[in-house]
C-alpha cells in the first residue's frame, strides 16, 4: 500500500514538473514577445498608429500673379467663399437646403444633385453646396446660422483678371486639370484646383503654379478630424511681369473693336518686346473660372468670328501687298534688278496664257523700286517674281522670319507658309507651276503668314537686325527680381543699302501724296511711319466680272470680302517700333488697317512708350 501510493506521489511530481516547465518556457516566449513589441519595435508601432490617427491634407499654395511692364495687374487672386453641408449635423438634409436655397439662389436641379452627392459620402464628410459666394451671400448664411444646421462657410481663392477682354488672348484662363493628365503634382488631385489652359497662364503654368503646403489633422478611428497638429504654408508661385502695356493694349482693343475680326501687334523693334498683342472679338476668361453652361459654351465655340482663337499669332492670311518688300530685297539681293531700272506696267502681266492683272487697271506707267512700293505696283513684283524663282523668295522669307514660327513665349503659334517646289511635290503630289511664284510675288497663291510674324518681318527691315518677339520681362520671387536679359540681336545677312531702298519706298507709300498709304499718315513728321498697305483676296475674280465690272467689297457677303493689312514702322529716321495690323474680311489696307495703325503708333508716342525703349540716341 505504502509502494503504491509513494509510486503515484512520483508519477504526480514528474508531471507537475513538465507542465511547469512548459509553463514556464510559454511565459518566457510571450514575455520575450512582449519585448520585442514594447521595446525593441516601440517606434516601429508607434508611427504606424499615428499613421491612424494623423492625416496629411495638402494645401494649395496661392497661384503666381501677372502684371504688365508697368506694374498694373493683369491676373490676380481673389477671395472667394464656398458653402459647405455637413450631412451628421443637421436632422433633416432637405428641409436645410431649402432654407438655403432662399438665401443663395440654388435651383431644384442643384439641390437634387447635393441630396446625390450626400447619398454617396459618409456622413461627417462636407460636401460643396455652392463656390464663389458673394459677400452679401456669406453674411445672409451667418446671420440665418440658428436655422441652418450643418451649414459652413470656407474661404478659398479664385483667380480673376480685371481687364478681362481686353488682354483674354494673351492672358489665356485657368481650369481644372483633365482627368487623363499624365503630370505628377499631386495638387491636381486637390478638388478645386486650377491650371493654365491656354495663353501666358499656360505657357508659365509651373512657374505660376507654386508648391504645395501641408496640414497636419489628427482623425478618429471613422476619420473623422478632431483637430489640427502643425500647418505648414505652401510657397506662392512666382509673379510674372510681361512686356505689354495694359493701357496701349485696351487702346488698341477699343480702336478694333468696330471690326468683325481683326488683330494687331506692336514691337519695340530693338529688343523685341512685344508691347501689344491684340486680337478681336475676345472672351471673358473669368467665365472659364466660374465654370461655362453647356448653353454658353456652343454660342462661343460655334461663332463665325472665332473669338477663341488668338489671331495675331494662330491667325493665317494672304499677306498681299505687305509682302513686296521681301520679293523687292530678295531682285536686290540676287543681283536680278538695280533700285532705278523701270519696268512698264501696262495693268496686266502675261505668262504663257496666264494674264495676271494689277490694281491700277490702266496701269502705273514705266516704274522702279521705290515707286512700285510707293504705289504697290502688282506688275512690278510680277516681273521680279518671275525672275527670282520662287526658292530665292523662300529663303529671303526665312531671313525676315516668315513660314517659321518665331518663338514667342506663347502656345498655340502658327508658322505660317512661304512655299517651295519641294513643298508642294511632298504636300500636294503635284508639280510647281509658274503662274504661282506670280501669285507669290504679291504674297498671294500659297503664302500665308501671321501678324506677328508680319510685324516681325517689318522690325528686321527697320533694324536690319534677327529681331525675335518675347512677352516675359521679369520674374518675382519673394524679394528676388529677375529681370529677362536681352542681348542686341545679331544683324541680318542683308546689304544695308538694299534695306534703304526698301525703307524709303516704304517712307513714299505713306509720306507722299501718290503712295498707297497717303491717307493714313502721321501728321508730325517727326514721329512719322513708313508703311505699306496690303489687301490679299480670298476669292478668285472671274474673267467676265473683270468685263462687266469687279463686285465691290461691301456687296459680297462678309466670308468672301478682302483682307486689309497694313504694316509700319516708326519713327521713319530712327525706327523704335513696327506695327502690323489685319482686318479680316475688312477690305482696302489703305482705308481700314492703316488708320487704324496710325491711329495706335499715335498713341504710343502719346503715352511716351519710346522711353521704354533701351535705345541709346
Amino acid at each position: 500500500m505504502y509502494r503504491e501510493d509513494y509510486e503515484r506521489r512520483k508519477k504526480f511530481t514528474r508531471r507537475a514538473l513538465i507542465l511547469a516547465g512548459a509553463q514556464l518556457g510559454m511565459i518566457g516566449v510571450l514575455g520575450g514577445r512582449l519585448y520585442q513589441l514594447q521595446v525593441l519595435e516601440a517606434d516601429r508601432f508607434k508611427t504606424l498608429a499615428d499613421d491612424n490617427r494623423i492625416n496629411m491634407k495638402l494645401l494649395v499654395p496661392p497661384r503666381g500673379r501677372i502684371f504688365d511692364r508697368n506694374g498694373k495687374p493683369l491676373a490676380v487672386n481673389r477671395m472667394v467663399y464656398r458653402v459647405l453641408l455637413t450631412a451628421e449635423r443637421t436632422e433633416d438634409v432637405a428641409k436645410t437646403l431649402k432654407i438655403l436655397a432662399k438665401l443663395i439662389g440654388t435651383s431644384p436641379l442643384d439641390v437634387k444633385r447635393i441630396l446625390a452627392e450626400v447619398g454617396r459620402r459618409r456622413n461627417f464628410v462636407p460636401v460643396t453646396v455652392k463656390d464663389n459666394l458673394e459677400w452679401e451671400m456669406v453674411a445672409g448664411i451667418e446671420v440665418n446660422a440658428p436655422d441652418l444646421p450643418g451649414i459652413s462657410i470656407e474661404a478659398d481663392q479664385t483667380r480673376e483678371y480685371p481687364h478681362a477682354r481686353e488682354i483674354s488672348h494673351l492672358l489665356g484662363y485657368v481650369a481644372p486639370p483633365p482627368p487623363d493628365s499624365k503630370d505628377t503634382d499631386p495638387l491636381l488631385e486637390l478638388p478645386g484646383f486650377r491650371v493654365g489652359k491656354t495663353g501666358i497662364e499656360r505657357q508659365f503654368d509651373l512657374t505660376l503654379r507654386g508648391k504645395a503646403g501641408a496640414s497636419q489633422l489628427e482623425v478618429n478611428a471613422l476619420g473623422r478630424v478632431i483637430r489640427e497638429l502643425e500647418r505648414k504654408e505652401g510657397v506662392a508661385g512666382d509673379d510674372i511681369v510681361l512686356t505689354v502695356d495694359l493701357d496701349l493694349q485696351r487702346f488698341a482693343r477699343k480702336r478694333l473693336s468696330s471690326l468683325k475680326s481683326a488683330a494687331a501687334v506692336v514691337l519695340d523693334v530693338e529688343r523685341g518686346d512685344v508691347l501689344t498683342l491684340c486680337s478681336v472679338p475676345g472672351y471673358n476668361p473669368n467665365d472659364f473660372n466660374k465654370g461655362l453652361s453647356r448653353e454658353d459654351w456652343e454660342a462661343i465655340k460655334d461663332d463665325i468670328y472665332d473669338p477663341l482663337i488668338n489671331k495675331s499669332i494662330s491667325g493665317l492670311y494672304a499677306p498681299g501687298s505687305t509682302f513686296k518688300m521681301l520679293v523687292g530685297l530678295a531682285a536686290l539681293k540676287y543681283k536680278l534688278i538695280s533700285p532705278r531700272d523701270a519696268i512698264f506696267c501696262p495693268g496686266h502681266f502675261t505668262l504663257g496664257m496666264g494674264k495676271f492683272h494689277c490694281w491700277m487697271k490702266n496701269g502705273h506707267g514705266p516704274v522702279n523700286m521705290k515707286q512700285a512700293l510707293q504705289q504697290s505696283c502688282d506688275v512690278y513684283f510680277y516681273e521680279l517674281a518671275n525672275r527670282i524663282g520662287v526658292e530665292r523668295i523662300a529663303k529671303m522669307a526665312s531671313i525676315l522670319g516668315l513660314g517659321q514660327l518665331t518663338g514667342i513665349d506663347l502656345p498655340g503659334e502658327k508658322s505660317g507658309l512661304v512655299p517651295t517646289r519641294s513643298w508642294k511635290q511632298k504636300t500636294l503630289g503635284k508639280s510647281w507651276q509658274g503662274g504661282e511664284t506670280i501669285l507669290a510675288g504679291i504674297g498671294q497663291g500659297f503664302v500665308l503668314s501671321t501678324p506677328l510674324q508680319l510685324a516681325v518681318m517689318t522690325a528686321r527691315l527697320a533694324t536690319g537686325r534677327e529681331i525675335k518677339p518675347h512677352l516675359l520681362r521679369a520674374l518675382i520671387s519673394g524679394e528676388e527680381i529677375r529681370v529677362t536679359d536681352r542681348p542686341l540681336p545679331p544683324k541680318l545677312k542683308i546689304n544695308p543699302r538694299h534695306l534703304e531702298v526698301i525703307k524709303s519706298g516704304m517712307d513714299a507709300a505713306v509720306n507722299t501724296p501718290r503712295g498707297t498709304g497717303w491717307g493714313a499718315r502721321i501728321s508730325e513728321r517727326k514721329n512719322s511711319m513708313a508703311g505699306k498697305t496690303g489687301t490679299s483676296q480670298v476669292r478668285r475674280i472671274s474673267s467676265y466680272e473683270r468685263e462687266t465690272g469687279i463686285i465691290k467689297n461691301e456687296e459680297l457677303p462678309w466670308k468672301d470680302r478682302d483682307h486689309s493689312l497694313f504694316v509700319a514702322f516708326a519713327p521713319v529716321k530712327k525706327p523704335k517700333l513696327a506695327i502690323s495690323v489685319i482686318a479680316e474680311h475688312g477690305g482696302s489696307g489703305s482705308k481700314v488697317a492703316a488708320p487704324v495703325a496710325r491711329d495706335i503708333l499715335e498713341e504710343a508716342f502719346k503715352r511716351n512708350l519710346l522711353s521704354a525703349s533701351s535705345r541709346k540716341d
